[in-house]
This record gives C-alpha cells, structure tokens and sequence, in this order.
C-alpha cells in the first residue's frame, strides 16, 4: 500500500518542488514505484520532469473536479519508476471552484483511493499557500515534509503551518504524521545557515531529517533540462544529498 507525503511550507522558493522532484526520482532509482502529483498550478514539478505542461489534457485540476480517474491522469516521466498527474496552470481556477462542493477537502484523497495500491509512494507539491488545494493534499497524505530553508526567515511562518496541520488532524485527518523538517539551501561558509540548522535542531530535534540539502548550481539548473538531479549530474552534492533523503525515508518504513 503506497505511503502518501505531501511536501508543504505556504512559504514560496523554500525548495518543496526541488524536493518533490528530487526525492521522486532518487526514491524511482533505489526501485520505489513513485507517483508525483503536481499540486501547484505553476506546474514547475511537471517540467521538472520532462512534461511539456502547455499540452496537459487531463491533470490536477479534472482530477479534482472528478472529471477524470487518477488512471486516466497519469503519464510517465523521463525518471525511472515515477509516473506523474501534471498541472496545468488552470489548477488557479481550483480554489474558486471547489468552495461550493461537498467534501470539498476530501477530492484529492477520493480521487487518488483507487491507484493507492499501484506505488510505494506517492508525493503531493503543494502550492505556496494554506488554501483548498494544500489542504486536499494535507487530507489525503499520510505523512508531510516541511522543507525550511536555511535563511533569516526561516521559521517565520511555520508556527502557522503546524497549526494547520493541527487542525486537519483534529477535523480531516487524525492519522496526518509529521514526516520531518527539511533543512534545504545550506551553505556551511554562512554564519547563518549554521545557526538556523542549530535552533531548528534544537526546536525540533527529532522531527529534523539527518539529511541537510546543501546549496548546490547544479540543482538549480536541473529543471531547465526537465531532469532530476540524479540524471542530470550523479555526482553533484544535491544528488548525494537527496539520495541520502530517500533512504533515510524508506528506513523510516
């Protein structure tokens, strides 16, 4: 039965997508069935992927609606074991759209009921935001990631975050797990990154991920090629620093 994460922070460029993208591909390579489900309707986790998002038929967005099944929705990707439901920047419309529904918070998670079985994993890019589309995919998921990037900001934010993930285990989901924080764009020569990986450690402690992701060129320039990170440079530090997060996940099993 596949694991559900939702990758989440309503705080953008903290680097959900690179970990959704990265941690899919990493998860495919170590022989994990994986299905992403690009939640965010700018879509960076479908042309991260090699998916030309311009031509996306049915995706996110008609599989909220239930215009379509999971089945129908899912095309491969260029990465090993990871099959994809695209986005499409009409996913905006989403929000609007299902305020009126029944079970509004629960589409997603119907939606996806009958593929759960097909995939050791299944990984939820959430938007920038605490709105409908996060809150399906917080719903659904069986577990949630909080990527934190190393900066001055860092936990600002995340006292609002954790609230909602409380309040969906208290009205949607009480089985929701915190998966753990991701500590991302670490760069060890900063001052900084070294004191927000300290009080993050010393907030959290064991809800932090071993795995620190460290500020690397190469994971930037990945998605223009519409690769991950472990096909477009194996031996860069982002490679080995998400291939370090998915087994350190799957020995969580």
């Amino acid at each position: 039965m596949g694991k559900i994460v939702a990758v989440a922070n309503q705080k953008g460029g903290v680097g959900k997508t690179t970990t959704t993208v990265n941690l899919a591909a990493c998860l495919g390579a170590l022989e994990k069935k994986v299905l992403l489900i690009d939640a965010d309707p700018q879509a960076n986790a479908s042309s991260g992927l090699g998916i030309d998002v311009d031509s996306v038929v049915l995706g996110t967005y008609q599989l909220l609606e239930h215009n379509c099944t999971a089945k129908m929705a899912i095309q491969k990707t260029s990465a090993t074991n990871v099959d994809i439901i695209p986005a499409h920047i009409d996913l905006v419309a989403i929000e609007i759209e299902l305020v009126n529904m029944e079970q509004r918070e629960y589409m997603l998670k119907q939606a996806i009921e009958p593929v759960k079985d097909d995939y050791d994993f299944i990984l939820i890019d959430c938007a920038p935001s605490l709105g409908l589309l996060t809150l399906n995919a917080l719903t659904a998921a069986d577990s949630v990631i909080i990527p934190i990037q190393c900066e001055y900001f860092a936990l600002e934010g995340l006292g609002k975050l954790l609230n909602t993930i409380k309040s969906v285990q208290k009205i949607h989901n009480e089985n929701l797990d915190i998966e753990g924080l991701l500590l991302t764009m670490y760069d060890s020569r900063l001052r900084l990154s070294n004191q927000v990986v300290e009080e993050v450690q010393n907030h959290f402690s064991e809800m932090v991920f071993k795995t620190i992701i460290q500020r690397n060129v190469r994971l930037s320039e990945a998605p223009s090629y519409g690769e991950s990170i472990i096909y477009y440079d194996v031996n860069s530090k982002g490679a080995t620093n998400y291939l370090s997060l998915a087994k350190e996940i799957i020995s969580k099993q």
